[in-house]
């Protein structure tokens, strides 16, 4: 598992920082960091939690096509 590069890109066009995202999501800026670098593997559901907050698809942020 590699660096969620479009996580951190989704969150930065929202102009929302970590702890926004966190907060939004009810987890820990430490989490959102950790599947951000790609050291944490989020379940589906907190993938579904972030996808809705941000206003992306699944594929579109943790996926590979």
């Amino acid at each position: 598992m590699g660096k969620n590069l479009k996580l951190k890109a989704a969150r930065a066009a929202m102009d929302m920082t970590q702890q926004e995202l966190a907060d939004a999501v009810s987890v820990t800026r430490q989490t959102i960091v950790a599947i951000e670098r790609g050291d944490y593997n989020p379940t589906v559901r907190l993938c579904i939690e972030i996808c809705k907050v941000l206003g992306k698809t699944l594929d579109e942020l943790f996926w590979d096509s």
